[in-house]
């Protein structure tokens, strides 16, 4: 791991830490049937028309670009990325780092399902550093539709914990990658939808050619996410072009002035 993602997961642990508590399969599954099934992350990746799918990020700040769009308030630019055509969308929950709160995704996920008739929910991803199953109850009970997995960042046993959570909880999950091992790694835990992240958390710099080298090395049932460093309609084909069906953009989106006209530039790619 880098210095700076050793010192996010080191924080995360002390931040969760109170929370923790254990937390079954069973309860999980419970939770799962009792509540509103949330909409397919997995599906929304795979567009009909074959067409890039766009996971639209709200990200209010990062490590590596600052403040972005500080002070938004998360449901307006849901809405607004909604309205814009976005097929998915990734809430940031880290507060210390990237400037979000669970409470971004419940107002989301919340107004979604209250307005269901006038418009079809988006599935959100909860964007944080999992390390306990009970983060995974919290994005559950938040309405998330799926969750991440920093492969990186966690021993195979955390990984094993935490997918299976996932599944119990009925949530879909993004794997993470940087590069061949992790991959590798990623596959031995079954996962189906990974996530390149084209940015090196060791110095915070962006090379779509990470998505280029890995993506076509992918399964054929695997769903491909190329994510971070893509600004443009020629990014977005450039990473279509190697076979990711769907990109994750936050700062583009986030600071794009005519947010439709972008987010169409990215399916047409």
């Amino acid at each position: 791991m880098s210095d700076k993602l050793t010192e996010i997961m080191a924080h995360k642990r002390r931040e969760v830490a109170p929370r923790v508590r254990p937390v079954s399969l069973e309860e999980l599954a419970a939770l799962d049937a009792r509540l509103p099934r949330p909409p397919s992350f997995a599906a929304a990746l795979r567009r009909a028309d074959g067409a890039l799918a766009v996971i639209a990020e709200i990200k209010r700040r990062s490590p590596s670009a600052g403040d972005i769009k500080a002070g938004v308030p998360a449901l307006d630019q849901a809405l607004r990325y909604q309205s814009a055509g976005a097929d998915a969308l990734s809430i940031l929950t880290d507060e210390k780092y990237f400037g979000g709160t669970l409470a971004d995704l419940e107002s989301v996920t919340g107004h979604f399902r209250a307005h269901a008739a006038a418009a079809p929910a988006l599935p959100c991803i909860r964007k944080d550093f999992m390390v306990h199953p009970v983060q995974v109850l919290e994005a559950r009970e938040a309405g998330a539709s799926a969750i991440l997995i920093i492969v990186r960042a966690l021993e195979d046993a955390d990984i094993r914990v935490l997918h299976e959570a996932a599944r119990a909880a009925g949530l879909d999950a993004l794997f993470e990658i940087h590069n061949e091992a992790e991959l590798d790694r990623a596959l031995a835990h079954e996962a189906t939808i990974i996530g390149v992240n084209n940015r090196d958390l060791a110095v915070f710099r962006c090379d779509l050619g990470l998505s280029e080298r890995l993506i076509p090395k992918f399964p054929a049932h695997v769903t491909a996410v190329s994510e971070s460093g893509i600004f443009t309609a020629a990014d977005a084909a450039r990473v279509r072009a190697c076979g990711a069906h769907a990109i994750l953009c936050g700062e583009a989106l986030m600071k794009a002035a005519d947010t439709a006209a972008l987010l169409a530039d990215f399916h047409r790619a």
